[in-house]
């Protein structure tokens, strides 16, 4: 399957053209998705790669496996497709590249029984995807873990049996450093983060200074966008109402600085990479939410969204992009939130209009 597939690159480099069909009605029995179709139109030449599936399998939240498992996974892979693999593809998934029709169901039979499922594809719910969150990182503000395990379970109609406009991502990132791209990539990022002040280690911090690396006041106060902090006399000072939690000055100087006790997750609404439409980076929803299982609130509000959007957004529309076109004070209207001031993206620059102290 391989050599044949390597042969249908070398004539698409030779012909100058593609020779795949992408899409069809291929899957398992009680699925819309997780399966996508792939033929050639050079069956004939090449009739190992004349059928060329791919298949979503939906990971371990954090993508931790043991040894054991995927060993196993692969055994399986073996029997029953090309032995390619993608670990893993940019929703998250363990991808499985190459597999003819006739291995679909004996092969989700063996996926099943290893205790795995298929992940989504189409205008479905995508796999939710997190970074590794508290298992492994000391900044995670919440249990990315616990929060993707429990909506991928509780979502499972809408993850493989497409209903929706067009398909709907969820990530989730322990910290601001948004390590699983989710703002630039989700359409709703769950971004961990701290509702009080900045933690500083006075002795970790002299610790710095007296190394003299990093500078102190070049690499950390001077490169703060939020221009919120100060270095004076050796003590670091930060005005915590102005910080925007961007996590640099936590990464420059990781000894003494930490987030703060206070923690939770902001969800943001709308990212999404160009398809149809520009890029766009998602926006405030939630400025705040403490993360409690088994995210009662989270689901509700996903609710509320995908109600209003599978209503009224068009085909291959994404609920950026349909918030973009009826607005974002009407769609807060009608799923029930409240305007918060974090929902800005700059302030209002009209030179016409004017704010006094005596009229707030």
């Amino acid at each position: 399957m391989v050599s044949d597939l390597l042969g249908v690159l070398e004539r698409s480099y030779r012909d100058r053209m593609g020779h795949w069909k992408h899409g069809g009605l291929v899957g398992v029995k009680g699925y819309g998705g997780g399966v996508i179709g792939r033929y050639n139109d050079l069956a004939e030449e090449f009739p190992e790669a004349a059928e060329f599936h791919t298949i979503r399998v939906n990971p371990p939240a954090g993508w931790f496996y043991t040894s054991d498992v995927l060993r196993h996974l692969c055994d399986v892979w073996d029997r029953h497709g090309s032995g390619l693999t993608n670990m893993h593809g940019a929703t998250g998934d363990l991808v499985f590249l190459g597999a003819k029709t006739a291995e679909l169901e004996p092969l989700f039979d063996e996926l099943l029984a290893a205790g795995f499922d298929l992940g989504g594809s189409g205008s479905a719910l995508r796999t939710p995807s997190c970074c590794c969150g508290m298992a492994r990182c000391e900044w995670a503000c919440f249990d990315t873990l616990d929060v993707t395990h429990e909506l991928t379970m509780a979502f499972q109609n809408d993850l493989h049996r497409p209903t929706f406009p067009y398909k709907f991502k969820i990530k989730a990132s322990g910290c601001p450093n948004d390590c699983v791209g989710a703002i630039a990539r989700s359409d709703l990022s769950i971004i961990g983060t701290w509702r009080d002040d900045i933690r500083i280690d006075a002795a970790a911090l002299a610790e710095y200074v007296a190394r003299g690396k990093p500078d102190i006041v070049a690499d950390v106060v001077a490169r703060c966008p939020a221009h919120c902090m100060t270095f004076v006399g050796g003590t670091l000072s930060i005005d915590n109402d102005e910080c925007v939690r961007c996590m640099h000055c936590i990464n420059a100087l990781p000894n003494a600085l930490s987030p703060g006790q206070d923690r939770g997750a902001m969800l943001l609404v709308g990212g999404k990479a160009p398809v149809l439409g520009g890029a766009l980076l998602s926006s405030v929803l939630v400025p705040f939410i403490k993360m409690e299982s088994p995210h009662a609130d989270i689901k509700e509000l996903l609710g509320a969204i995908w109600s209003l959007w599978a209503d009224h957004g068009k085909h291959r529309e994404r609920v950026g992009e349909f918030i973009q076109r009826i607005g974002m004070a009407n769609f807060l209207e009608q799923i029930g939130l409240d305007p918060q001031p974090e929902m800005v993206a700059h302030p209002r620059t009209n030179p016409y209009i004017t704010r006094h102290e005596d009229h707030p």
